[in-house]
């Protein structure tokens, strides 16, 4: 018996971006296309089957232990920046700035997509959602050197829109104007009784 649910919502991508080297800079560099592989994207400073443990899991693992990457791909949607912009009182938050990989447009509340769910794209590439990405410092210190008048803080501002992590399920290529199908898994909030 199939276990995902496809949603009628269709998402399409609207940026691509990637960063070679993260000593360059944090902004990544926007691109046509991403070729996904299951180390993640080709040529971006997060790929890799493994990644240093940090600041997220140092309640599981001490720091640097090698654990499985999970956060090859950060995702974030354009209703999603301009909530963000909006509350900041800005004109726009780049994708740029965030250090975002994709940036979606038709998914409502993509940062609320359930763990597990898959992003399926036309060539077949699949990406599977780790979790919501929580905002940071660092991007924060990126759009402040852009918009010193900002009114509100990045932190503040993103709480649950900063967009989701993913890891790489099925190798493909991803390309700008791409349809996006999405798969979400069967949801019952933990220690709720079965209905």
């Amino acid at each position: 018996m199939p276990l995902m649910t496809k949603l009628a919502t269709t998402g399409r991508v609207e940026a691509l971006l990637k960063n070679a080297d993260r000593t360059s800079g944090l902004e990544k560099a926007r691109s046509d296309w991403l070729a996904l592989r299951f180390d993640g994207i080709v040529g971006d400073c997060h790929s890799g089957l493994t990644r240093p443990a940090d600041v997220r899991t140092i309640k599981q693992y001490p720091r640097d232990t090698p654990i499985r990457n999970v956060r090859q791909l950060t995702l974030l949607s354009v209703e999603e920046l301009a909530d963000i912009a909006a509350v900041m009182e800005i004109p726009e938050v780049k994708p740029e700035w965030v250090r975002a990989n994709m940036v979606t447009s038709g998914i409502p509340d993509l940062t609320l997509l359930p763990p597990s769910s898959r992003l399926q794209f036309p060539s077949g590439a699949t990406i599977v959602v780790d979790m919501e990405n929580e905002p940071c410092r660092y991007p924060a210190d990126i759009i402040a050197r852009h918009n010193p008048e900002q009114k509100v803080g990045f932190v503040k501002a993103a709480k649950h829109k900063r967009g989701i992590t993913a890891w790489v399920e099925r190798e493909g290529d991803v390309a700008l104007g791409d349809a996006i199908t999405i798969w979400i898994p069967p949801q019952r909030l933990y220690g709720a009784p079965a209905a």
